[in-house]
């Protein structure tokens, strides 16, 4: 195994020339500056080869929110590696090293964003998060859409934001629960215009954040609390019809604006987007039935974790005294009479996070049980899609 370091700000020039190579891109100082005041929050581990960086990961120390519940996230961010030490297994030893550090903190889970998803599924990471990408008319759009409510351009005041936007995402698994600083050096970056859709009460219902240039209306965000505030907001992106002839705009896979609309042809694209991975299942499992309420639950899932064997074996889960509990079998055994359900770590993180249900994997043959236990476990994981309108 490579001898892996923790990096710090005396590497920081090394850090990000290997990133500005690696992903093709040029930073000004004033954008490097921002990106070294960003990194104080990351830990960042690195191989060396003669006090020189050769590759490096960043993990972001993040929280996000399962099933309402905060769940603690390990973000895998800047992996990179200078050509002459590729495919060397840097990169691997780097997720291996960062894995490790995630199960001692604590972190449950991790998500990261994909250059090739064939690469990252060798190590236990699979798709959990899409978005639908509407290119829409903006003649589509214009009608008095009969919001009770006004707009109004907003400042950078975060609590607004924070309230809406958490009504918004409570509906969804596994968005970030943002910080200030989280607001301020990642989402209003490139300093967007905003605004906030307030209902005749006079209380926030919806935010947009957005750029209109070269005749397209660009949404960075949309966020809501009520169709009232969705139609508010509707209202005021077709009022720009003579400065965009096209709103863009990425949204929830499921989401149902065409249904609302007269004309409800225009571009509509899914695109995969995010990948997550459960780190610790033990862990992860005993904090996810913690927050269900269920009798005469039983269930054993057997689960093979290649990349972490302490995650293989066999899990109980079962109702004790009123309350679900978990308890840990290691070790991959033969399931004989198909007894529980088996899967590997990465369906196991698509079925609880809700990207894909258990029938559905079973009926894609990527999951293997009886029908009890998978209407077992369809009753055990709430139905809530998954949805992530950020990036690291």
């Amino acid at each position: 195994m490579n001898k892996i370091v923790k990096l710090n700000d005396s590497d920081y020039d090394e850090i990000f020339s290997l990133s500005q190579f690696a992903f093709q891109y040029e930073l000004t100082e004033e954008e490097l500056q921002k990106k070294k005041e960003e990194a104080e929050r990351h830990m960042i581990w690195g191989i060396k080869d003669q006090e020189k960086v050769s590759a490096k990961l960043h993990l972001i120390p993040l929280t996000v929110n399962i099933n309402g519940a905060s769940v603690e996230m390990g973000g895998i961010s800047s992996v990179a590696t200078w050509p002459e030490y590729r495919r060397k297994g840097m990169v691997k030893d780097l997720l291996f090293h960062a894995l490790q550090k995630m199960r001692e903190n604590g972190q449950l889970v991790s998500y990261l964003h994909p250059f090739s998803v064939p690469f990252y599924r060798k190590y236990g990471w699979e798709m959990a998060f899409a978005k639908m990408k509407y290119e829409i008319p903006m003649e589509n759009i214009k009608k008095n859409w009969d919001g009770s409510g006004y707009v109004k351009r907003a400042e950078s005041d975060i609590s607004i934001f924070n309230t809406v936007y958490h009504t918004y995402m409570d509906q969804f698994n596994g968005s970030l629960i943002r910080d200030e600083k989280w607001w301020e050096q990642r989402v209003w970056k490139h300093k967007p215009l905003k605004v906030v859709a307030y209902n005749n009460e006079h209380k926030p219902d919806g935010y947009l954040i957005f750029s209109v240039k070269d005749r397209i209306f660009k949404v960075d965000e949309l966020a809501y609390c009520s169709l009232n505030g969705l139609k508010i907001l509707l209202q005021f992106m077709a009022n720009h019809d003579s400065m965009a002839d096209q709103i863009h705009i990425d949204v929830p896979e499921s989401d149902n604006l065409p249904v609302l609309l007269d004309e409800p042809r225009f571009g509509q694209k899914v695109s995969p987007y995010f990948m997550a991975r459960i780190v610790d299942v033990n862990s992860f499992l005993k904090q996810y039935v913690s927050q269900l309420q269920l009798k005469g639950v039983s269930l054993q899932l057997h689960v093979q974790d290649d990349f972490i064997p302490d995650n293989s074996g066999t899990y109980y889960l079962k109702e004790v005294n009123g309350k679900m509990d978990v308890t840990q079998e290691k070790g991959i055994k033969e399931n004989k009479g198909n007894i529980g359900i088996s899967c590997n770590i990465q369906q196991l993180t698509t079925m609880f996070f809700g990207y894909k249900r258990p029938m559905e994997l079973y009926n894609l043959g990527l999951v293997d049980g009886n029908e009890r236990d998978l209407h077992t476990l369809e009753g055990l994981i709430p139905s809530k899609q998954t949805y992530f309108p950020d990036f690291f």
